[in-house]
């Protein structure tokens, strides 16, 4: 087991890594939770290598040095392509770890990756129409009537984990802010609204333990009220007009 290795401290950890398998690289990067201060038992090292000698991205997990490693070996142009693909998807993993990351290896272009992820950032993703908001409230809505009507605790169950996530989504992109996943989920409202994030948690949670509905009800009506509030009667998707 990893947790029964004695580990080096990360950064020497990394060094030595990149150096016994990436010596060629021209850059790499530590990121993840041991630089953000934030580290536990079930911590990895997540490291960014830009090898112009790979032919495409991958992604790879080791054990080295009493350490998980995971390495995202990258080309510069394929490095563009997921960090193009990561502001798509409004989550943005790749700039994070760039951005946040220590410097393993430079051979001169770190600086502009860092100055671009840091800008991506900062500029949050691409604002929903009205259109999208539509489409998500529309959504957001039919999760919701599931979740209520649903009288089966595993159908209710995975109803409020799918409403979860919308909510989640949808609160954060109409406020122009990165969405996450699984964890993130919650470290992304933080970022967003510590308060909110208490309130959307504290909502899930008394209906996963108490099976109590009525403040996941509040907390999507109240997410949903500025923009309209629920809808379904004269939603319509892809209908042509003739």
């Amino acid at each position: 087991m990893v947790g029964d290795v004695l580990r080096k401290k990360p950064i020497d950890a990394a060094e030595e890594f990149v150096a016994s398998y990436f010596a060629g690289c021209q850059a790499a990067i530590l990121a993840g939770s041991v630089v953000r201060g934030e580290e536990t038992v079930a911590s990895d090292l997540d490291i960014v290598i830009i090898d112009q000698c790979v032919p495409s991205s991958y992604r790879e997990s080791l054990l080295e040095n009493g350490w998980p490693i995971e390495v995202f070996v990258h080309n510069l142009t394929s490095y563009q392509e997921y960090v193009k693909g990561d502001c798509e998807r409004a989550e943005p993993c790749l700039p994070k770890m760039v951005s946040e990351g220590i410097v393993i290896k430079d051979e001169g272009f770190v600086s502009s990756m860092k100055k671009e992820a840091e800008e991506i950032l900062s500029q949050g993703p691409k604002r929903w129409g009205k259109e999208t908001i539509d489409v998500k409230r529309y959504f957001i809505t039919d999760a919701l009537d599931d979740f209520l009507a649903a009288e089966d605790r595993g159908e209710a169950i995975f109803s409020a984990n799918t409403l979860a996530d919308l909510l989640h989504e949808f609160v954060l992109r109409t406020n122009g802010k990165w969405i996450g996943s699984s964890k993130w989920i919650v470290r992304s409202l933080k970022q967003f609204d510590d308060q909110f994030a208490k309130t959307f948690v504290d909502a899930f949670d008394a209906f996963y333990q108490f099976h109590e509905k009525n403040r996941v009800l509040i907390l999507t009506e109240n997410v949903l009220r500025p923009y309209g509030g629920r809808l379904f009667e004269g939603f319509s998707s892809g209908k042509i007009n003739q």
